[in-house]
This record gives structure tokens, C-alpha cells and sequence, in this order.
């Protein structure tokens, strides 16, 4: 941009804005950079809820008693929810013995995630990045291929997912490719995805909520914008508190998901 001042010319470079990267969306590590064992800020929450978890539940198996105290009452109400409502639910109760305690690790472990996002300190959902979600996904896609097999042997497993029962033989040359990628593809991305594009739209909603707050509350000096302020920072704070809703909404959904999707894979009579 060029302007003219007295008889020259000043020119006035103009900064070029920056298009965001891929660096942007992944935080910097913090500790042992540089190492096969660096961690940056989502890798840390991690580690902190999984020390979290397992602290919890290892000091309440080892102080449980007959007559359950509130705190075990509670913990053991959690895991009976997900073992009657969700396992049982779906499976019955003599198929979903075995995957009571995969389900299990699923819920809590997709829950306590969640909740890092409205931790004081933390401020950020385990979950955030597409990594966390997908570790939860393949096990599923695993487990549900494995179950099938078992109960069903390879060949004929094979047979009902790629070739269904009473369809013309000329479909399964267009119905056959799409029932391999759902199964290998769409049912894992459903699971990755749900989970974590509604883990960091809520993040971002929060954050939005809370820089718009700062912003008009601080920096203008206006008593209108210090007003639209407050109300950012009402928003932000129902934002907060409608988080903790959809952390435990989504562990639930995908632990739902994953039980259904196991259970597919048995024969509709065993």
C-alpha cells in the first residue's frame, strides 16, 4: 500500500495474513522434547486421567467391603449401569459376559476423557484429537470381527456380512464392496468421528464463549460491549455445564455402539 506524505511517497508493507496448519490444532510438547518419549499438553491429560481412573477404581476394590460405603455404592452403581443397561441390554446376559469389562473400559475410560475439557487446569477433552477415538474404534472393529469368526467360523462369517441372504446374485457385484467398507470403514469412522468432532465443537464453543468474554469484559472500555460481555461469559459458563452432559452422553453412546455392533456380528439364532 502505498500513501503519499508531503512530497514522497510512504509505502507501508502489509502484513499477509496467515492461513492456520495442521501445527496449529496440535499442541506443543512439553515434556522431554525432542525424545521418542516427548508429550505435548493432550498427551499429559491423558496420562493424568488414566493414573486418575486407575487410582479410583484400584483403592475401591481394595477397600471394599460387604456393606458398601457411599463412594463404593456409587462406583459400583457406574459399572452395574454399564453391565445391566448397555451390555445386557443388548446382549443378554449370556453372550455379554465377556465383553462386560471391554465395554466397561470403553465407558469410563471415553467419560473420564471427556470430562478433562471442564477441569480447571486441564481445559481440554483427552478426546479433542481424532487418535483417542480411533484407538476405541479399531478395538471395536477388532473384537466385532473376532466375535463373528468364533461363533461362526471364517467362511460363513464372511458369507453374511458380504453376501446377505435373499438378494439377486447379479447385486452382489455393487452390494459386496459396500458391505466390506462398512464394515471396515464406516463403522469404525462413525464411532471416531461422533465422538471426536463432538468433543472439540464443545471445546470450541467453550473457548469462543469464554475469548468473547475476556475481550469485551477487559479490553473494551465500553458499558454496552462490558454487558455482552457478561453475557459471554453467562453463555460460556451454561456452555461448561451443558459439557458435562455430553461428555457422559457420548461415552455412553459410543459404548452403546460398540455393544451393538459386537452383537451384530453373532448369528441372529445361535
Amino acid at each position: 500500500m502505498v500513501e503519499a506524505v508531503g512530497s514522497g511517497p510512504l509505502i507501508l508493507a502489509a502484513s499477509k495474513p496467515e492461513l492456520p496448519g495442521i501445527d496449529d490444532f496440535m499442541p506443543p510438547e512439553i515434556l522431554f522434547q525432542g525424545t521418542p518419549f516427548a508429550m505435548n499438553r493432550i498427551i499429559f491429560v491423558r496420562f493424568i486421567a488414566m493414573v486418575v481412573i486407575l487410582l479410583v477404581l484400584g483403592i475401591t476394590a481394595a477397600r471394599a467391603k460387604l456393606i458398601p460405603s457411599r463412594w463404593q455404592g456409587a462406583v459400583e452403581w457406574l459399572i452395574e449401569f454399564v453391565r445391566d443397561s448397555i451390555v445386557y441390554e443388548v446382549m443378554g446376559e449370556l453372550r455379554g459376559r465377556r465383553y462386560v469389562p471391554m465395554i466397561t473400559t470403553i465407558f469410563l475410560t471415553v467419560m473420564c476423557f471427556n470430562l478433562c475439557g471442564i477441569i480447571p487446569g486441564l481445559n481440554i477433552a483427552a478426546t479433542a484429537t481424532i487418535t483417542m477415538p480411533l484407538v476405541f474404534a479399531v478395538w471395536t472393529l477388532i473384537q466385532y470381527i473376532v466375535a463373528g469368526v468364533r461363533s461362526q467360523g471364517l467362511g460363513k462369517y464372511l458369507k453374511q456380512e458380504l453376501f446377505p441372504a435373499g438378494v439377486p446374485w447379479p447385486i452382489y457385484i455393487l452390494l459386496t464392496p459396500i458391505q466390506l467398507l462398512e464394515m471396515l470403514v464406516i463403522k469404525p469412522a462413525s464411532l471416531t468421528i461422533r465422538l471426536f468432532a463432538n468433543m472439540i465443537a464443545g471445546h470450541l464453543l467453550v473457548a469462543i464463549s469464554l475469548a468473547f468474554a475476556q475481550f469485551y469484559i477487559i479490553v473494551a472500555s465500553n458499558k454496552l460491549l462490558v454487558l455482552a460481555g457478561a453475557g459471554w461469559f453467562a453463555l460460556g459458563f451454561a456452555l461448561t455445564a451443558f459439557e458435562i452432559f455430553v461428555a457422559a452422553l457420548q461415552a455412553y453412546v459410543f459404548a452403546i455402539l460398540s455393544t451393538v455392533y459386537i452383537n451384530q456380528s453373532y448369528p441372529e439364532v445361535d
